[in-house]
């Protein structure tokens, strides 16, 4: 007697970029935004006036990036991927995604030190305080005071 030996097929599902979508953030979707900042990073809390893009992937809600609007600037803040997607280039295509967004009126970022490459990438490049808004000067400041290792960053345009 021929003994047949059992096959386990283990069916992996592997995402490509095509599976995400970046768009502007429905209003109606703002708790579920909320929800994914308060997951995985609770200091960035989202609010109703800002320009908000996200990324929709096949699990849902999986990354965002804020624009704070100011009269004669805007800073882009909170961006956020979810951390089993870093690193995967979600964040690079986003920054592509939102570049008439950043390009509307001057552009400032705070950004961790570790991701001064990313930004760098998409047209940011590192100012000194002095060159921030005197309003943002000041935040920066602050955040730096608490020990946050960050960088001022002005978009000057995608080379």
């Amino acid at each position: 007697m021929i003994g047949i030996l059992p096959v386990l097929l283990v069916l992996r599902t592997y995402w490509t970029m095509d599976n995400y979508r970046i768009h502007p953030l429905e209003p109606l979707r703002f708790p579920l935004l909320a929800r994914l900042y308060k997951t995985h990073y609770p200091p960035g809390k989202p609010k109703k006036d800002e320009i908000i893009w996200v990324i929709d992937g096949p699990n849902g809600l999986c990354g965002a990036v804020r624009f704070q609007q100011r009269p004669t600037y805007q800073l882009l803040t909170g961006m956020l991927i979810s951390p089993a997607l870093r690193g995967t280039g979600l964040s690079d295509r986003l920054l592509t995604d939102v570049q008439e967004t950043i390009a509307t009126k001057p552009c400032f970022c705070l950004a961790f030190r570790h991701l001064t490459g990313l930004y760098a990438r998409h047209g940011f490049d590192v100012v000194e305080r002095e060159a921030l808004p005197e309003g943002l000067a000041t935040r920066f400041d602050s955040y730096c005071h608490a020990g946050k290792d960050l960088v001022a960053m002005a978009y000057q345009g995608k080379a």
